[in-house]
C-alpha cells in the first residue's frame, strides 16, 4: 500500500472514531434530557433551593390571674468561620488576642489564653463551623456583636450565630413538675402542663423557599413565606401562685424539720376541681429539697387511716352501722388469724361509739366494724368501694397517673386479712390527688369531679376554649351517709386526733393518716418507716376548699399526720381564708353616727362634705372657709379655717393627703418628689417663700 493511501485510511478511521464518539455523546445528551431529565432536574434543584423551617413562637402558660407560669427566651449558639474569605491572616493575627481576652471577660469560663489557642487551632484546621458558645442570651450576644473581629459580621470576621428558644419558669420551682418541661427526644412533651396540652403550645412550623448563591449565601425566592408560622396558643391554669408560694413553703419547712425523704401538698377548690396549688418536693443528693417528681399524681402507697372513712361509709350506706353504735375494743388489740391489729392509744379505748371509732382513728374499731359486718359478704364490700370509683384512674390530663389497687375476692393475694388490712387502710394502694378526690367528693354533697389543672386556651389573648369541669360521679353515697360522713370529719378536729388544727376563725373537717411505709424485701419488718397525711376541707360549714398533704418517711421520731401533715395543711388553709374576702365572717353592721366626729385631713372642702354625705355622717362643720380648708375634730364637729393660696407663695400642703398635695404643688409650677406613705408630715420648702417655678420640693409622708 502506498504512502498516500495509508495516510487517507487512518485520517478516515480517526474521523471516523470522532464521528461515533460525537453520536454517542449527542445520544446522550438526548437519553438524559429525554429520559433522566425530571431526575437531574429535580437533583439540581435540592442542590440551589431548599426549604428552610420558621419555627413559631411557643405559647406561654399563665396562673389563673395570669401571672407567667412558663415562656420561651431566645438563646443563641456562637459559632465562627476561621477560613471567611474576607478575613485575612492580618485582620486575625492583629486581634486574636483582643477578642480572646473579650471572650472571657464576657463568659468567665475560660482564661485568655485558652480562647486563643483554641481559635488558632481552628483556624489552622480551617474550621468554618467552629463552636464557641451555647446558651448565650439576647444581652450577651449584642456585646458579643461589639468585640474585635466579630463586629466585622458574618462575612468579613465569621461571626455566626444561630437562634433557638429556650423555656424558662419565672417562679422556678413553684409547681414546676405540675409545669412541666419541654422535650426533643422521639417521646415528645410528655411532662405535666407542657406535655398535656403540646398540640396547643407547639404552634404551626412555617416554611420558606430559599436559594443558595454563591459563597454559600441563602436568600429567598419569594417575597413571602410558603407556609407562614402560626403562634401557639396561651394555656391559662387553675393554680394560684400566691397559694402555691405558701403551699411550697410550708411544705419545704415541715420536711426539713422532720428530715423527710419527699412530700406533696394540693389545694383544691370543692365544686369546680380546680387545683389551685400542687406541691411536690423531694430530698436531692446536694440535701436540698427540689421539684424533681410528682408525687401527688403519680405515686400509688397504702394510705393508711385516711381509708377508714369510706371504709365505714360502706357500712353507713349499707344500713349496717350507725354512728351512735358501740364497739368493745378492749385493751387496744384484736386477732385476726396470724395477724395482731393495734390501737396507738397507751391501753384502748374500751366500748366506744362508731363515731368516736373514727374521731380517735381506733384500727381495732374499724376492723372489727368491717369484719363482723361484711365476713363472708367481702364482695359486697369491696362492690360498694368501686361503685364510689375508688378501684378507677381520675383520667386527668398530665400523664403519669398511679394506678389505684382494690384487690377483690378470689384475687391471687387475697387473705383471711384482707378485709380487717382494707378497712384501716393496707393492701390498697392510691395516690395522693385520688384520695383527695374522694373527701372532695364529701365535702361537694357526694358529687365526685375530677381535678382540674386548666381553665382556658388563649390566642393572643381571645379566648378559644373553656376546659369544662368533668363530673365523675353524680353521687357517691346517700344524702345521710354524707351527713354523717361530715359529722365524723369535724368531729376529728374538734375533738379528736387532729384537735391541734382547730381554731375560732373558721372550722376544718378531716382525718389524720399514720401508715406504715412496707419495705420491697422485708415488708413491714426491720427498719420502719411511715408515711403522715392529713386529707380535709374548710370551711367545714361551708366548703370551699379541700386539700390534702403527704409527708413520706419522716425520720425524727415525729410521724403522726397531725403533727406533721396537719401544720402545713393549717398553714395553707390560714393563708386562703385570710386571703378571701368570700370566706370571711360578714361583720355587723355598726352606725357610724354613733362615733365622735371622724380625723379630717387637710384638703378641698368641697372634698370633705362628699365624703361625709357619702358615709352618712352627721357631724357639723364648723367655721368659715374657702376652696381650701384647715380641718380639726372635737367630739361632736368638724372645725374648719381658710386655707389661703397665694399665686406668687408656696403652699402650705402639711397634713394634706397626697393627691391634694401634689395638684397644688404642681399648679404652682414645682417639681414634686415623695418619700413615704400617708399624709404629708414635711414639706423641703417652707410654706409662703417666694415661689420660684421648676423648683424642686420634697415631701415627708407619715401615717402618723
Amino acid at each position: 500500500m502506498s504512502l498516500k493511501k495509508d495516510i487517507v485510511w487512518r485520517v478516515g478511521l480517526i474521523y471516523a472514531l470522532f464521528f461515533i464518539l460525537g453520536l454517542s455523546v449527542i445520544g446522550k445528551i438526548i437519553y438524559i434530557q429525554m429520559v433522566e431529565g425530571d431526575k437531574w432536574a429535580a437533583r439540581a434543584q435540592t442542590q440551589t433551593l431548599r426549604d428552610f423551617t420558621i419555627l413559631p413562637e411557643r405559647g406561654n402558660i399563665y396562673d389563673s390571674d395570669y401571672n407567667l407560669l412558663a415562656t420561651s427566651i431566645p438563646i443563641y449558639e456562637i459559632r465562627m468561620d476561621m477560613v471567611s474569605n474576607a478575613l485575612s491572616n492580618q485582620v486575625f493575627e492583629e486581634n486574636i488576642d483582643a477578642l480572646s481576652r473579650s471572650l472571657s471577660m464576657l463568659f468567665g469560663d475560660k482564661s485568655g489564653i485558652k480562647y486563643k489557642n483554641e481559635l488558632l487551632k481552628a483556624r489552622r484546621k480551617g474550621e468554618r463551623y467552629h463552636l464557641i458558645k451555647r446558651n448565650v442570651s439576647y444581652a450577651q450576644l449584642s456585646k458579643l456583636k461589639t468585640f474585635p473581629i466579630f463586629r466585622n459580621g458574618r462575612y468579613k470576621g465569621g461571626f455566626i450565630y444561630e437562634q433557638d428558644n429556650k423555656r424558662i419558669l419565672p417562679h422556678k420551682e413553684l409547681a414546676a413538675r405540675t409545669i412541666g418541661y419541654t422535650t426533643k427526644g422521639h417521646s415528645g412533651n410528655v411532662v405535666g402542663i407542657e406535655g398535656a396540652y403540646e398540640n396547643n403550645l407547639k404552634g404551626v412550623i412555617g416554611m420558606r423557599m430559599m436559594q443558595r448563591l454563591s459563597g454559600n449565601v441563602w436568600m429567598p425566592l419569594n417575597d413571602k413565606n410558603e407556609v407562614d408560622p402560626k403562634d401557639g396558643q396561651d394555656v391559662i391554669t387553675t393554680i394560684d401562685i400566691n397559694i402555691q408560694d405558701v403551699a411550697h413553703h410550708a411544705l419545704l419547712k415541715q420536711l426539713k424539720r422532720h428530715n423527710a425523704h419527699h412530700g406533696t401538698a394540693v389545694l383544691m377548690e370543692v365544686k369546680t376541681g380546680e387545683i389551685r396549688a400542687i406541691a411536690n418536693l423531694q430530698i436531692g443528693k446536694d440535701g436540698n429539697y427540689h421539684e424533681s417528681y410528682n408525687y401527688a399524681i403519680g405515686e400509688s402507697t397504702e394510705p393508711g387511716s385516711t381509708f377508714k372513712l369510706p371504709a365505714l361509709m360502706v357500712a353507713l350506706e349499707d344500713g349496717l352501722i350507725e354512728l351512735e353504735d358501740s364497739v368493745e375494743t378492749g385493751s387496744g388489740q384484736v386477732r385476726f388469724y396470724d395477724k395482731t391489729i393495734k390501737d396507738t392509744h397507751e391501753g384502748g379505748y374500751g366500748t366506744i361509739t362508731v363515731e368516736e371509732v373514727f374521731t380517735f382513728s381506733s384500727n381495732v374499731g374499724v376492723s372489727m366494724l368491717i369484719q363482723q359486718n361484711y365476713q363472708g359478704k367481702e364482695k359486697e364490700f369491696i362492690n360498694r368501694l368501686y361503685n364510689m370509683e375508688l378501684n378507677r384512674k381520675l383520667g386527668i390530663e398530665i400523664k403519669g397517673e398511679g394506678v389505684p389497687e382494690i384487690k377483690y375476692p378470689g384475687d391471687p393475694l387475697w387473705s383471711g386479712i384482707s378485709l380487717p388490712m382494707m378497712s384501716h387502710g393496707y393492701e390498697v394502694r392510691m395516690t395522693p390527688l385520688q384520695i383527695l378526690t374522694f373527701y372532695n367528693a364529701v365535702a361537694n354533697d357526694g358529687k365526685m369531679i375530677s381535678p382540674k389543672f386548666v381553665k382556658e386556651i388563649r390566642y393572643h389573648g381571645k379566648l378559644i376554649r373553656k376546659i369544662k369541669t368533668v363530673v365523675i360521679n353524680p353521687s357517691i353515697a346517700s344524702e345521710a351517709t354524707i351527713r354523717d360522713a361530715k359529722k365524723m370529719l369535724e368531729g376529728v378536729v374538734e375533738k379528736g386526733t387532729a384537735k391541734n388544727l382547730n381554731n375560732e376563725l373558721y372550722k376544718i373537717a378531716g382525718k389524720t393518716g399514720t401508715a406504715q411505709i412496707a419495705d420491697q424485701n422485708m415488708g413491714y419488718k426491720g427498719n420502719v418507716q411511715y408515711q403522715a397525711s392529713f386529707v380535709g376541707y374548710f370551711p367545714a360549714d361551708k366548703p370551699k376548699y379541700s386539700c390534702i398533704v403527704v409527708v413520706n418517711a419522716p425520720s425524727n421520731s415525729v410521724y403522726y399526720g397531725n403533727l406533721v401533715a396537719g401544720p402545713v395543711f393549717k398553714e395553707i388553709a390560714d393563708k386562703v381564708y385570710a386571703s378571701k374576702m368570700e370566706l370571711q365572717i360578714e361583720p355587723e353592721f355598726i352606725d357610724v353616727s354613733d362615733f365622735a366626729a371622724p380625723y379630717s385631713k387637710n384638703g378641698k372642702l368641697k372634698d370633705l362634705n362628699l365624703v361625709l354625705e357619702k358615709l352618712d355622717y352627721e357631724t357639723n362643720i364648723v367655721g368659715t372657709g374657702g376652696e381650701w380648708v384647715v380641718t380639726a375634730s372635737t367630739d361632736s364637729a368638724i372645725v374648719v379655717k381658710n386655707l389661703t393660696v397665694h399665686d406668687n407663695m408656696v403652699p402650705n400642703v402639711v397634713e394634706m393627703g397626697l393627691k391634694d398635695a401634689i395638684f397644688l404643688l404642681e399648679s404652682a409650677g414645682l417639681k414634686v418628689k415623695v418619700k413615704g406613705w400617708g399624709k404629708v408630715r414635711s414639706q423641703s420648702i417652707m410654706p409662703g417663700s417666694a415661689l420660684v417655678p421648676g423648683q424642686n420640693i420634697s415631701l415627708e409622708m407619715s401615717f402618723v
